[in-house]
C-alpha cells in the first residue's frame, strides 16, 4: 500500500438475479434467461460453455433483471464470444420497476447510460443505489451473456442490537429500518444511496439513534459529524440551514449519552461553545429566534410558515438544553449557564398554534406543550396523515410520551408497514397512505389503469423517479422500538447505568440485544398468566440497573 493510498472499508459482494421480470426479442423466441438466475462466474470461458444468447434480430432485445433487495453499488456483466468486437448496450438501475422501465433522474449518480460490452470480456459499471437493472441490446448483434450479477457495495458489519417480538410485521420493520441505514453507511453516513449521497447533519439524527442502538459505537459517526464541522466555519450553518445546525448539537448529545466517550466530546468543545453563543444571538429578550439562513424543518412543512416558526422555536430550545448539558459535562458553567438561560427565555414565547403534526411533536419533546393533549387533539387525530418517514420519528417521540404506546404501534404497521405492502425493502425519503390506494407495487409492471407508486407521486426534492426509495432519515422506528418496547435506554453517559422501562402494548414478548461500551444487554420481556411483564435481564460487566 503506497503512502497516498486509502483502503475502502466496504466490502464487495456478488449476487445473482432473483427473477426475471420481463423481457422482450420482438418477433424472435424467447431467451435462455432463466440460466442467469444461476449462473454465478465472473470469468469469460474460453471453452464451450451454456449462454443467455441474445439473437440477432432486426429489433432491439431487452431484460429486466430484479436483485431481491435494495443494494448500492453496480452491476458485472460477463460476455461469452460475439458477432463483433464492441456492442453498445443501455443500462437502466432502478430502485422500482417502473424506474429502470422509465428515464432515471440522473442527479448525484448515473442511473442510465450507454455502456460498450466486449466479447470475452468482463467489465463492471454502475455505482448507485437499485434493485433492477434493464439492459437494452441493439437490433442486429449476436451476445452471448455468461452472467449478469449484482456488485454489492457495503460496510461488512453484524447487528449488534437485535429486536424481536410477537408481531411479524414490526419484527420486518425494524430489519427494514436496520438495513436502510446499514446501506446509508457508506463512506461517510449519507442520507440515500440513489439520492443524495450527502452528508445532511439534520437527517443524520435519526441514522445516528439507529446505529447506536444496531451498530454500537461505530466511528463512522463521528467521522461524519467532524466533516460537516470541518465544512462549516462559524457562523455558517450546517448545509446552509439553520436547523441542521442545531441537530448537530442534539447528535453530540445522544452520541454522548450513548457512547460517553469524553475525549471525542472535548474535541468539540470550541466548535460547541462558538455555536451556542450564535445560537444565543439569534435569541432576543423576550425569547422568540430569529434564524437565518435556511428556515426549515422537513420538506412536507416547508409550505408552512406556522409549522416552520414553531418548529424552530421548539428546535432551538432541545438545541440549547441539549448545549448547556454537554457544557456542564465539558465543566464549562459559564457556557451551560448562557445556554441554559437561552434556552429558558425560549421556551417561553409562545408562537402562533400550529396544526402541524411534526411542530406540535417537537413542542411537546421541548416541554413547550403538553404531551397528553398534543397526542390527543393533534397527533393521534387521523393518525395515517400529515406526516413524513423523517420527522414521523419524533411524532413516536412525542406520542410515547403522552403513553400512547399501543397507538405508537398501529402507526408504525400501517404507515411504514405501508410502504412493506408496496414493495419496500429499505424506507423511503416520502411516503403518504394515500398513495397506495389503486398503486403497483414497486417490484410490478404497472398494469394499465393502476397508479405508479414510484412516478406518479413525491414532491418537493423527490418528485416522480427523483424519488429516494432507500433513505435513512425514514429509519426511525429501528431505534424507537429498541427505546420503548425494549425499553432500554442510558441513565447515565456510555450506558454506567441504565434503565429498562418496556411497553409491550399488547404484544405477547419481546426480546433483544442492546449494544453499549462495556458489551451486550441481553433482555427478555413476556407477558405472564397474571398479565404482568415478566423480564429477563443480562447485564455486562460496567453496567448498572437503576430503574425498570
Amino acid at each position: 500500500m503506497t503512502q497516498n493510498s486509502q483502503v475502502d472499508p466496504r466490502q464487495r459482494e456478488f449476487l445473482l438475479p432473483t427473477r426475471i421480470v420481463w423481457q422482450t426479442t420482438g418477433d424472435a423466441a424467447p431467451l435462455e434467461s432463466s440460466f442467469l438466475l444461476t449462473s454465478d462466474t465472473g470469468q469469460a470461458p474460453l471453452e464451450s460453455h451454456p449462454y443467455c444468447t441474445i439473437p440477432r434480430t432486426d429489433q432491439r432485445s431487452s431484460l429486466l433483471l430484479d436483485f431481491g433487495q435494495e443494494l448500492n453499488g453496480g452491476v458485472q456483466i460477463v460476455v461469452g464470444p460475439a458477432s463483433r468486437s464492441v456492442v453498445e448496450v443501455r443500462i437502466r438501475f432502478g430502485e422500482s420497476v417502473s424506474e429502470a422501465m422509465g428515464e432515471p433522474n440522473g442527479d448525484h449518480a448515473n442511473h442510465d447510460l450507454v455502456f460498450p460490452l466486449v466479447p470475452l470480456g468482463t467489465q463492471e459499471v454502475g455505482n448507485t443505489g437499485f434493485r433492477f437493472v434493464r439492459l437494452d441490446f441493439p437490433a442486429d448483434t449476436l451476445l452471448h451473456l455468461v452472467a449478469v450479477r449484482a456488485v454489492s457495495l457495503q460496510r461488512p458489519l453484524e447487528h449488534l442490537g437485535t429486536f424481536e417480538c410477537s408481531d411479524t410485521r414490526l419484527n420486518e420493520i425494524w430489519q427494514t429500518g436496520a438495513r436502510t441505514v446499514h446501506l446509508c453507511m457508506q463512506e461517510y453516513v449519507w442520507d440515500g444511496i440513489k439520492r443524495d449521497r450527502l452528508v445532511w447533519i439534520g437527517d443524520l439524527h435519526p441514522e445516528t439513534m439507529v446505529i447506536a442502538s444496531v451498530f454500537g459505537g461505530h466511528p463512522i459517526v463521528p467521522a461524519t459529524l467532524d466533516y460537516q464541522r470541518e465544512r462549516s466555519p462559524l457562523p455558517e450553518w450546517m448545509n446552509g440551514i439553520s436547523s441542521y445546525s442545531l441537530w448537530w448539537l442534539l447528535i453530540q448529545r445522544d452520541w454522548y449519552r450513548y457512547q460517553g466517550d469524553l475525549s471525542y466530546l472535548q474535541e468539540q468543545q470550541v466548535y460547541l461553545t462558538g455555536l451556542l453563543a450564535l445560537i444565543d444571538s439569534k435569541v432576543d429578550a423576550a425569547g422568540q429566534e430569529h434564524l437565518d439562513g435556511m428556515r426549515f424543518l422537513e420538506w412536507p412543512t416547508s409550505g408552512d410558515p406556522a409549522a416552520i416558526d414553531a418548529g424552530l422555536q421548539a428546535l432551538v430550545v432541545l438545541a440549547l438544553q441539549a448545549g448547556a448539558e454537554l457544557c456542564s459535562v465539558l465543566s464549562d458553567p459559564a457556557a451551560s449557564a448562557l445556554a441554559l438561560s437561552a434556552a429558558q427565555r425560549a421556551a417561553g414565547f409562545g408562537r402562533p398554534a400550529s396544526s402541524s403534526k411534526q411542530a406540535n411533536a417537537l413542542m411537546a419533546m421541548a416541554g413547550m406543550a403538553e404531551a397528553n393533549a398534543v397526542n390527543r387533539d393533534i397527533l393521534a387525530q387521523d393518525p395515517y396523515r400529515g406526516l413524513s418517514t423523517f420527522y414521523g420519528y419524533y411524532v413516536l417521540q412525542a406520542r410515547a410520551l403522552a403513553g400512547d404506546y399501543a397507538g405508537c404501534l398501529d402507526l408504525l404497521r400501517t404507515y411504514w408497514g405501508g410502504m412493506l405492502d408496496m414493495g419496500a425493502t429499505t424506507f423511503w425519503e416520502g411516503f403518504e397512505v394515500d398513495w397506495m390506494e389503486n398503486s403497483a407495487r414497486i417490484d410490478e409492471l404497472v398494469p394499465p389503469g393502476q397508479r405508479d407508486i414510484h412516478a406518479d407521486f413525491g414532491g418537493y426534492c423527490y418528485e416522480g423517479l427523483r424519488h429516494s426509495l432507500c433513505h435513512g432519515w425514514a429509519a426511525g422506528p429501528t431505534a424507537w422500538l429498541m427505546e420503548h418496547v425494549l425499553g432500554i435506554a442510558p441513565a447515565s453517559p456510555g450506558f454506567a447505568t441504565v434503565t429498562v422501562t418496556p411497553h409491550l402494548a399488547g404484544l405477547t414478548y419481546a426480546r433483544g440485544t442492546f449494544p453499549t461500551p462495556h458489551g451486550i444487554i441481553q433482555v427478555s420481556h413476556e407477558i405472564g398468566a397474571d398479565g404482568k411483564v415478566k423480564t429477563d435481564l443480562e447485564l455486562p460487566d460496567g453496567v448498572r440497573l437503576v430503574k425498570s
